[in-house]
């Protein structure tokens, strides 16, 4: 199921002197027609990184997702995007009108930051006390929701100072994390979509140099 849930994989190969994107290596040519073969080790097929992640399966991490819909079809870059905080198990914590939210399913297709090194046992062992605790604040009661300025971004963030806090780091204000951590995963997304439904589109998609995947069509995007 997981491949369904972040996409179909994409693959890169060469031939006719051009870079090919698609869903698959087809045995012949969408250009020239003939068999593709690959008699030089830069003509191999390689997988292009998929951005997306299934967030049930992330372990304290910040999640992003568009509130209706999903990246890979609905998403036109100006969507609303909705953000929430995993537990240990990847429940989902997350906060909007109705107040707090524990999901387990609804995450499938998600941007990921992780929040804890691997080696911070400690942390990682007390993070669903935190978390829970955290959730249960009147801070976050459904009346308290300001769509503006008190809302799922504030939710998180608040969180995550809270940690930064524990282990005796500096505070992230909205810009702070927005920059560093969301606007680089976003823009990488971005570019994925627009490369993923050019090939939904036209079964293929090819440009002349080898940096190309950092560079998608853009009639293709949203």
């Amino acid at each position: 199921m997981r491949g369904a849930e972040i996409g179909r994989p994409l693959i890169k190969f060469n031939h006719c002197q051009k870079c090919i994107y698609g869903f698959g290596v087809p045995e012949s040519c969408p250009l020239c027609g003939r068999a593709v073969g690959f008699r030089k080790l830069e003509e191999a097929p390689v997988s292009i990184s998929n951005p997306f992640t299934n967030g049930h399966q992330e372990k304290c991490a910040f999640l992003l997702r568009p509130t209706q819909g999903t990246f890979l079809r609905e998403y036109d870059g100006r969507s609303d995007l909705h953000v929430g905080i995993t537990s240990t198990n990847g429940v989902v914590y997350n906060y909007n009108t109705q107040g707090v939210h524990r999901d387990d399913a609804g995450w499938e297709q998600s941007l990921s930051v992780p929040l804890l090194q691997p080696n911070m046992f400690g942390l990682m062992d007390q993070w669903d006390q935190y978390l829970e605790a955290f959730s249960a604040s009147g801070a976050w009661l459904p009346h308290r929701y300001r769509e503006d300025h008190h809302n799922c971004y504030s939710f998180t963030l608040a969180f995550i100072n809270c940690i930064l806090t524990t282990q005796g780091k500096k505070q992230l204000d909205k810009n702070e994390f927005t920059e560093q951590y969301v606007i680089p995963r976003t823009r990488t997304a971005s570019k994925y979509i627009a490369l993923y439904r050019a090939i939904e589109e036209r079964g293929f998609y090819m440009v002349d140099h080898p940096d190309a995947q950092t560079n998608p069509p853009k009639e293709a995007a949203s």
